[in-house]
């Protein structure tokens, strides 16, 4: 408990730094770009499309509500998970001099790319206002749930992110193992259709992905006006622990950064 006090202090003590690091790093990824923040928008957007003419017009199938509004829902809290992860994998190795000459909390680095995601995120949530108003999807009283729901989205994604930074620093074939787990791991979630539905050991093997619990709870909240289910209960915890675990396990690693990069 003492070692976990001392973490955080010195994250704290560090937050300038983390604020600044997020600001280069949203500049940077947008930098020289026509469209800006737009491709935050553009990307599931177009994901929606397809998703629509496929799950609309080939293979049919119901959700409950408009199928436009159910796919961006899901896209838009994974487009932020797979893109905190995406950038995170690579935030250690893109910055030896920082790593290796520098001190400073060295779980900026992932924590930077999961706050320039959640900025894409929030972006992308004004657009799924525009879709339910469009569609005529009215939020109930459960929507005062949703911070509450992208916290632990944020827990488990940053939990995530410290593993995937520090593993790809002591073996570099992990960025290119990501590229194949995040691409299946997305049509293993609720993302554009309901997992649920699937039965036998498959689903029951699916449902103890996490992703899935979160993308519904988040689902549940805006579109269902309802509170989410147990499962939810159960992956906040895990969560916490995950991220908890994680944290202190990159923190105790860190010393050994400099030598491998």
């Amino acid at each position: 408990m003492n070692k976990l006090r001392e973490v955080i202090a010195e994250q704290w003590e560090y937050r300038e730094l983390l604020v600044r690091m997020t600001s280069r790093d949203l500049l940077l990824r947008y930098k020289q770009t026509v469209m800006g923040f737009g491709w935050a928008i553009f990307m599931p957007l177009v994901n929606t499309l397809i998703f629509s003419v496929i799950f609309t017009r080939v293979a049919v199938i119901d959700v409950g509500r408009p199928y436009p509004v159910y796919a961006f829902c899901g896209l838009v809290a994974w487009n932020f998970f797979s893109s905190a992860l995406r950038f995170s994998v690579t935030s250690l190795t893109s910055n030896p001099s920082l790593v290796t000459k520098v001190y400073f909390p060295r779980e900026i680095f992932p924590f930077s790319a999961v706050l320039v995601s959640l900025v894409d995120f929030a972006v992308s949530a004004l657009v799924l206002a525009g879709l339910m108003w469009w569609y005529h999807v009215v939020p109930g009283w459960s929507l005062l749930l949703l911070p509450l729901v992208v916290a632990v989205l944020v827990l488990f994604t940053a939990a995530t992110a410290l593993m995937l930074a520090m593993g790809n620093l002591f073996y570099r074939d992990v960025k290119y193992l990501f590229e194949i787990v995040i691409a299946v791991w997305m049509f293993a979630t609720s993302v554009v259709y309901p997992i649920g539905r699937v039965g036998g050991r498959l689903g029951a093997v699916l449902a103890l992905n996490p992703m899935t619990h979160l993308i519904d709870a988040f689902r549940a909240v805006i579109l269902d006006g309802r509170v989410p289910d147990h499962a939810f209960a159960i992956t906040t915890g895990a969560s916490i622990v995950m991220f908890l675990a994680a944290w202190l396990s990159f923190h105790a690693a860190e010393f050994d950064f400099a030598e491998n990069l």
